[in-house]
């Protein structure tokens, strides 16, 4: 649920940043090719990144540092927590301020409300009165959000519990994150314009 990951990787189309932010949300090809161009390359390239996240070594590190006590939890806390170092760098890597960045998307989703699928709409008042992607750059909201999570588990997932995980190992995940993501972020550069790495 690394949503600040995918709005920011998006670069500056709207549309694109719609299909990669409803990723999670949309299931299958055929429901990918009921959108429209490049809402529906959005959610290819939200699919691309998971891929590339899902087996890069770097973040099996990460992941398998979790695993023993929130199994296939790990992925998830995993992505929040990269989230949550995204939001506390912000400036590294984005000039815009993360207040405003957080802004437009919020705008953006509302602009397409009519084409997102109905998870969206009803997440994104809460996710805009909690302001979830300037807070997740504090550890309360990365905690905040992992107990929100743990509520809507089927399962007794423990990520409630994965704040103390952050805080215990905070500089080893902190330098995997900065290991990997610049990596991401180039992998999804060259998805979006594949003639800019020649």
């Amino acid at each position: 649920m690394n949503f600040l990951a995918h709005a920011f990787l998006s670069g500056s189309n709207e549309k694109i940043l719609i299909g990669n932010f409803i990723g999670d949300f949309v299931k299958g090809r055929q429901a990918v090719q009921s959108y429209e161009h490049d809402i529906a390359r959005g959610i290819e390239l939200h699919r691309a990144i998971d891929d590339f996240t899902d087996n890069h070594p770097v973040v099996k590190d990460s992941k398998n540092r979790l695993r023993p006590k929130y199994r296939h939890y790990s992925a998830v806390i995993v992505d929040v927590y990269y989230d949550h170092f995204l939001a506390k760098n912000w400036r590294t890597f984005h000039p815009v301020p993360l207040d405003q960045f957080a802004q437009h998307v919020y705008a953006t989703i509302s602009k397409f409300s009519d084409v997102v699928p109905t998870g969206v709409r009803y997440m994104l008042p809460y996710m805009v009165r909690g302001n979830w992607l300037l807070n997740y750059a504090k550890i309360d909201g990365i905690g905040r959000a992992l107990s929100g999570m743990a509520q809507r588990t089927a399962y007794h997932s423990k990520m409630e519990q994965a704040v103390i995980d952050l805080r215990e190992h905070y500089d080893l995940f902190f330098q995997e994150f900065m290991q990997f993501f610049p990596l991401l972020k180039s992998h999804a550069e060259d998805f979006i314009d594949p003639d800019s790495s020649d």
